[in-house]
């Protein structure tokens, strides 16, 4: 891959990381702002389900910056786009599709086919 190219992806992912943190801070803000008691245990559960769901989709994100920053590293240590499995490179346009990824198409595909059979088993 040229380094035009990985310049790209490195813009791509610290973007993300951007959004991510923006997103981070509103939900902190947002957190801080909530009433603690609520005189209706109905309106009191709402807002806990509503607090675990955004919770739990912060949780995703943590995951997803994990995987940014791990990509912007495989890009400095030169294996951003070789495949872990098989070595083979993985193609430009899956990595536009899903930047953080260390499978190529085909072993991301067995994977989750070996995946079914175990669940389906």
């Amino acid at each position: 891959m040229d380094q035009r190219t990985l310049e790209r992806f490195r813009d791509q992912l610290n973007g993300m990381l951007a959004d991510l943190e923006v997103e981070v801070s509103s939900t902190v803000e947002g957190m801080r702002g909530e009433p603690a008691a609520f005189p209706d245990p109905a309106d009191r559960a709402t807002v806990e389900s509503d607090r675990n769901l955004v919770l739990r989709i912060r949780d995703r994100e943590r995951k997803l910056r994990n995987k940014i920053e791990e990509a912007l590293a495989r890009i400095e240590d030169g294996t951003f786009g070789v495949c872990e499995v098989c070595g083979e490179e993985i193609s430009e346009h899956r990595l536009q599709a899903r930047p953080v990824t260390t499978l190529c198409i085909n072993c991301k595909s067995d994977q989750e086919e070996e995946e079914l059979r175990h669940s389906a088993g």
